[in-house]
C-alpha cells in the first residue's frame, strides 16, 4: 500500500525517525542508525495503535518497553530518551484530529506501561544473568577443594567479565575477593574492600528478615537467599541492589564460603519511585490523589480498635463561574493556591489532604480523638478559604461547602464513608454553601432511598407503575361535584405507594416530568370523556372537569400546546372539560414568552388555574395579565377556618381576595377544607368551589362518578 503523502505512514515515520536519533547513541548495537529506525518502525506503530484504540490495553505498552530491552536498549538513559520522546511526538504524529487531552492521558499512561514492561524485561534478563553465573559458581565449587586449577580459567572469565557484582567470602563474613563490576558500584578499591567483613554492611532499610537468612545460609541451613538490599557508600550516598547469595561447599558436602551476586538497581528504583510519585500524586497541585487517598482511608479504617477517623469532603462554591467566565487556566491557578492552603492546614500527625479531582478535595485525620479534632480541621480549612486569591490581577472570593464524617475505624468501607461524606457535602452546599454539615445516617438513607427512586424512574414509566387518583371539586353553593383533580402516585415496586411529593421533583430534576406529565394529561382527559360519557344528561350542573397540574418544566417545554391539542382531538373531549393549573411561583415575574403558550390554550377554551394562590407574593396588579381564570387559595389562608370562631384577619383577606378575583371575572376554589364549618364559612365569604379531605379524600375515578351521581339523583 503506497501512503499518501503527509498521511499516517509518513507521520508514523518520522515519529520512528525522532526515536531512533534519540535513543541510538546510548544503545548497545551492531545495527546502523536507519537499521535500527527499522526496528523502532513496528513498536512506534504498536504505540501509534495502542493510543488510538477504543479500550486503553496497558500491556501494549508494557510489550514494547520490554521489546527495547531485546533490542540492547539496556542503559538507563535509552528507557529516559524514549519516554521524552513519546511524551512529545506521539500525540503529534500520531493522534490524528481526537482529543487531545484524553489523547494526552492516555499517552502518559503508555509511558508508564512501558516503563514497567522496560523494568521487568531488564530484571528478567539480569535474574538469568545471574543464574547462569550461579550455575557456573555451584559447579565451580566441588573444584575449590579438589581441582582448582582444572576450572580456574573458566571461572576467571565469569568472574572478572560479568556485568554483575560478584563477591565471595568466608563463612565468618572476611570478603576473600570481588570482581570488577562490584569494586565501581561501591566506587572503593580492591584493597580497601578485602579489608571488611559482611557483617558490617547493615543499612537502617533492611528488611527484618536479612540477617536471619544470612545466618541460616552460614550455617548450612539452606543453600540460597534473594532479596533487594541497600548499602552505604564511602561517599554517603545508597546503593540499592538486588542480592543473591549462594552457599558453596566442599566435596564432602561442608559449608565452606559464600558467593553474593549483586544487581545495581538503583536507577531503577529511582525510577519506579518517579513513576510511584507520578502515579498517586495530582499533576497540577502535587496533592496526593483519589488513588493515594484511598490507600490511606483504607488503611486509617483498618486500624486497631480505639482508633478513630475523620473526614472532610470540601467542593468549592461557584468554582465553574471562573472557569466560564475567566478561562481553565485561571480556574487551575486558583487550584493551585487553594490545594497550598489547605495542605497547611493539615500538618499535624495522622493528617493529610488530597485532591479528588476538579475542584473537590479531601482532608483526613486519624487518632483516637478524632470527633474534637475533625471540627478544628473543617475550621482551619474555611478560615484558610476567608482572603482573597489573586489571578490574573483579579481578588476572588472562594466559599467552600464542607460534608464531615467522624467515627470509630472498621466499621464502614472506604466506599462507604466517601458516599456519605458527599452526600452531606451537598447538604451543606443545599443550606446556601460556604458552611460545614455533619453526617446524619438518616439524611444519608434518604439521600441514597432519593437516588435510588431517580435511577428507578424512566423504566418505572414504562412498566406502568404509575397511577391517578382523583379529588372531588365540589360547588360550594349546591354542595353539587363539577369535577376533579388528577393527582399522580407511584407503585413502587419496594416502598409501595408514594406521593407525588416523593418523585415529582426528581422527575423535574431528570427532565423526566415532560413525559410523565404528557402521561398523566392524556390518562385524565380519557377519565373525563368517560365521565362524560357516563353522566349524559344527569343533573343540571353540567358536565364533569378534570384538573391537571403543570410543572414549570412542562410549561417552557414547546410542545405543550401541540401535545396539548393532540389529546383533546384524539380523545374526542372538548377545550372546555380541562382545567390546567399552574403553581403561582412559576408566573411570578413571568415573561411573554413564557406566558404565550398559556395564552393559546386559553384561547382555546382551556382553563388555566393559579394555583397555591397567596403564597408566591406576586403583585396582585399582574392578574391582569396573566391568562388565568381560576385562582386556587392556598389553605395556609383557610386553616384557621376549620375552628369557630374564626380568626377575623384570616376572614378579611380572603373575602378581599375574593371580591378582587371576581372583579377581574376569576372563579375562586379552595383547597384544604376539612370541617363543615369551614366549607360553610368559605361559601358565605364567596368562595365558588373547594377540594379537601370534608369532601372526600383523592381516589380512583369509580368513587368520583358515585359521588357525581348521587349528587344528580337527589
Amino acid at each position: 500500500m503506497i501512503a499518501e503523502p503527509d498521511g499516517p505512514e509518513d507521520r508514523l515515520r518520522r515519529f520512528a525517525t525522532i526515536w531512533s536519533r534519540a535513543v541510538f547513541p546510548v544503545t548497545s548495537t551492531s545495527s546502523t542508525r536507519p537499521e535500527f529506525e527499522e526496528q523502532l518502525l513496528p513498536l512506534a506503530r504498536r504505540l501509534s495503535e495502542a493510543l488510538l484504540a477504543r479500550a486503553f490495553d496497558a500491556d501494549e505498552g508494557r510489550a514494547v518497553g520490554a521489546a527495547l530491552v531485546d533490542a540492547h536498549c539496556t542503559d538507563p538513559e535509552a528507557l529516559s530518551r524514549t519516554l521524552d520522546c513519546v511524551d512529545a511526538y506521539l500525540v503529534l504524529y500520531c493522534g490524528g484530529d481526537g482529543d487531545q487531552e484524553g489523547l494526552r492521558a492516555r499517552s502518559a499512561r503508555l509511558q508508564h506501561a512501558m516503563a514497567a514492561g522496560f523494568a521487568q524485561a531488564l530484571r528478567e534478563r539480569t535474574l538469568a544473568e545471574q543464574e547462569a553465573i550461579a550455575q557456573a559458581a555451584l559447579q565451580a565449587q566441588g573444584v575449590v577443594a579438589q581441582a582448582l586449577h582444572a576450572t580456574e580459567a573458566r571461572f576467571r572469565a565469569v568472574f572478572e567479565g560479568a556485568a554483575i557484582g560478584i563477591g565471595m567470602a568466608d563463612l565468618d563474613g572476611n570478603i576473600l575477593q570481588v570482581n570488577g563490576a562490584l569494586l565501581r558500584m561501591f566506587g572503593v578499591s580492591e584493597q580497601t574492600m578485602r579489608g571488611r567483613n559482611v557483617m558490617e554492611w547493615t543499612h537502617p532499610d533492611d528488611a527484618p528478615q536479612t540477617w536471619r537468612l544470612y545466618d541460616e545460609l552460614v550455617r548450612g541451613e539452606r543453600e540460597h537467599y534473594h532479596l533487594e538490599k541497600a548499602f552505604y557508600r564511602p561517599d554517603g550516598t545508597v546503593l540499592w541492589t538486588n542480592l543473591t547469595v549462594s552457599l558453596l561447599r566442599d566435596a564432602d558436602g561442608s559449608p565452606q564460603y559464600q558467593l553474593a551476586l549483586m544487581e545495581d538497581t538503583t536507577e531503577r528504583r529511582l525510577l519506579n519511585l518517579r513513576l510511584r510519585y507520578e502515579a498517586t500524586h495530582d499533576a497540577l497541585t502535587g496533592l496526593p490523589n483519589r488513588t493515594f487517598f484511598f490507600e490511606r482511608l483504607e488503611k486509617a479504617l483498618g486500624a486497631g480498635k480505639g482508633q478513630r477517623f475523620g473526614l472532610c469532603y470540601l467542593d468549592l462554591d461557584g468554582f465553574k463561574t471562573v472557569n466560564d467566565s475567566l478561562g481553565h487556566a485561571a480556574g487551575d491557578r486558583l487550584l493551585v493556591e487553594v490545594a497550598d492552603r489547605l495542605q497547611s492546614c493539615a500538618t499535624a500527625p495522622g493528617e493529610m489532604v488530597a485532591r479528588l479531582g476538579g475542584d473537590e478535595f479531601v482532608a483526613l485525620t486519624t487518632g483516637p480523638d478524632t470527633q474534637r479534632e475533625v471540627d478544628e480541621l473543617a475550621t482551619r480549612i474555611m478560615n484558610a478559604l476567608l482572603a482573597p486569591i489573586s489571578v490574573d490581577g483579579r481578588e476572588l472570593t472562594v466559599r467552600g461547602s464542607i460534608g464531615i464524617v467522624e467515627g470509630p475505624a472498621g466499621e464502614r468501607s472506604p466506599a462507604e464513608v466517601l458516599r456519605s461524606a458527599d452526600i452531606t457535602m451537598y447538604r451543606a452546599k443545599s443550606a446556601g454553601g460556604n458552611r460545614f454539615e455533619l453526617a446524619d445516617p438518616e439524611a444519608d438513607a434518604r439521600a441514597i432511598t432519593r437516588h435510588g427512586l431517580t435511577t428507578a424512574l424512566p423504566t418505572a414509566l414504562e412498566r406502568g407503575e404509575f397511577f391517578i387518583e382523583y379529588q372531588p371539586l365540589v360547588h360550594l353553593g349546591d354542595g353539587s361535584v363539577r369535577g376533579a383533580e388528577a393527582l399522580v402516585r407511584w407503585l413502587h415496586p419496594q416502598h409501595g405507594v408514594l406521593g407525588p411529593d416523593r418523585f415529582i421533583p426528581l422527575a423535574e430534576h431528570t427532565g423526566l416530568i415532560v413525559p410523565l406529565g404528557r402521561w398523566v394529561l392524556e390518562q385524565s382527559v380519557r377519565q373525563a370523556r368517560e365521565w362524560r360519557e357516563l353522566h349524559g344528561g344527569v343533573g343540571a350542573v353540567g358536565p364533569l372537569r378534570i384538573n391537571v397540574n403543570l410543572s414549570p418544566c412542562q410549561l417552557t417545554h414547546p410542545g405543550l400546546v401541540q401535545d396539548t391539542v393532540d389529546i383533546l382531538e384524539r380523545t374526542g373531549v372538548e377545550p372546555d372539560a380541562l382545567c390546567l393549573e399552574v403553581t403561582e411561583s412559576a408566573l411570578i415575574g413571568a415573561n411573554d414568552d413564557l406566558l404565550k403558550p398559556l395564552r393559546r390554550l386559553a384561547e382555546m377554551g382551556v382553563d388555566i388555574a393559579l394555583d397555591d394562590f397567596g403564597t408566591g407574593y406576586s403583585n396582585l396588579a399582574n392578574l391582569r395579565r396573566l391568562p388565568v381564570s381560576v385562582l386556587k387559595l392556598d389553605r395556609s389562608f383557610t386553616q384557621s377556618m376549620q375552628q369557630f370562631p374564626a380568626d377575623p384577619v384570616d376572614l378579611k383577606i380572603v373575602e378581599g381576595i375574593v371580591s378582587l378575583a371576581h372583579s377581574l371575572d376569576l372563579a375562586v376554589t379552595v383547597e384544604g377544607v376539612e370541617t363543615g364549618a369551614q366549607a360553610e364559612q368559605l361559601r358565605l365569604l364567596g368562595c365558588d368551589t373547594a377540594q379537601g379531605w370534608y369532601y372526600a379524600r383523592p381516589g380512583p375515578p369509580e368513587r368520583l362518578h358515585e359521588l357525581a351521581l348521587a349528587d344528580a339523583t337527589g
